[in-house]
């Protein structure tokens, strides 16, 4: 069988007159362009063929690190964020990214959350911004969470000291403020006692009591509570002279219920989580709303973020996109719903690091305080 550059050559040589030869040169040379826009066209649609194997293989991901902090029972996220994998698998999909696996771990403490993510041995984060803040050159904020907001939302502590339940309203709110509950204990009982009598607590009220103090990168157990006692006394919790830390908000209340604390600080709507354990595995006779006081309240704080690792090679701009789109689509879902519930979250929205200022300033008044 002749190629058809074979039939060119061919055809040139057979004994044929002058015109004609040179009619068949033109065909010739006629066929031969043919032949060389053929070859191109071959050349490209396999070149395009190529770069597209290429680009699909981009966007297959082999692992995909996901880190939470500490901030309830370690066993309940674990279960809780299970569904998650597949999940977010699904969700990357419709984004055109194949993801073959996705790894879950909770973190021991707020710090290991953050250092797994500036380090890259974490893809993604669920961290409060505190922890962005304290991490923020091997970290970026990509999504910042929504929750349903309070119907108690005050800056006076005694306003939330009814005995009434926190409720929940239809309005998402992308922040938070953090509480300073005042437990059952003769000392926490002393302080809300002042409280809602209208008097100003004294340095020596809050310094006198014991105190359940979260991770030193927890906006609400610890940072915040920093800048309230900067604002008010010229204070840091550094200055408290009877601390401990909790590893959990779970194990703080345990504590706060039994005694072992006078006080502890934690977000807005913590009484609303562990209402139920208080009065089984706490086993306390009234209700928390009825055996706990509110005796300080922090300004507002925006919401955890879904961070991201600056060092992890996955964390393409393309990919990080995708993966905004991704956890704002699966929020939606009523399966996303049950999972991020864990930690309060009802949706998502695209971050700014400018909403994390008061953060720093907040840690700023940190540092100063430990010179």
């Amino acid at each position: 069988m002749c190629t058809i550059v074979d039939v060119v050559f061919v055809t040139y040589k057979l004994p044929i007159g002058t015109q004609e030869r040179s009619i068949m040169s033109k065909n010739a040379k006629t066929l031969a362009g043919i032949v060389i826009v053929v070859v191109i066209a071959i050349a490209a649609y396999f070149g395009f063929t190529h770069t597209g194997a290429k680009s699909t293989s981009d966007k297959t991901i082999k692992d995909l690190k996901v880190y939470f902090v500490p901030s309830k029972q370690p066993d309940k996220i674990v279960t809780a964020t299970a569904p998650l994998k597949g999940l977010l698998k699904d969700q990357l999909k419709k984004e055109g990214y194949t993801v073959d696996n996705v790894d879950i771990k909770v973190g021991t403490s707020y710090e290991a959350a953050g250092e797994a993510l500036t380090s890259g041995t974490a893809d993604i984060g669920f961290i409060p911004g505190g922890t962005y803040v304290m991490y923020e050159d091997g970290v970026k904020p990509l999504l910042t969470a929504t929750r349903a907001g309070l119907n108690k939302n005050f800056s006076d502590a005694a306003k939330w000291n009814d005995g009434k339940p926190t409720e929940q309203i239809k309005e998402q709110s992308s922040k938070y403020r953090s509480i300073f509950i005042a437990g059952p204990s003769a000392k926490g009982q002393e302080l809300a006692k002042k409280v809602n009598a209208g008097q100003k607590l004294t340095w020596d009220d809050l310094s006198s009591a014991k105190w359940g103090l979260s991770s030193t990168t927890s906006s609400a157990g610890y940072i915040y509570p920093s800048l309230w006692l900067n604002k008010n006394y010229k204070k840091t919790v550094a200055d408290l002279k009877n601390t401990v830390t909790v590893d959990s908000y779970g194990s703080g209340m345990a504590r706060l219920a039994s005694g072992q604390i006078d006080i502890m600080p934690t977000y807005g709507d913590a009484r609303r989580d562990f209402a139920k354990l208080w009065t089984t595995d706490y086993q306390q006779p009234k209700s928390i709303w009825e055996e706990t006081n509110v005796i300080g309240v922090s300004q507002e704080i925006y919401n955890d973020t879904i961070s991201v690792s600056k060092k992890s090679k996955t964390m393409t701009p393309e990919f990080e996109k995708a993966l905004s789109k991704a956890f704002i689509n699966l929020a939606k879902t009523k399966e996303g719903k049950q999972v991020i519930a864990i930690y309060s979250h009802e949706g998502y929205e695209p971050a700014k690091s400018s909403n994390y200022d008061g953060e720093r300033a907040a840690q700023k008044v940190l540092k100063n305080s430990q010179k």
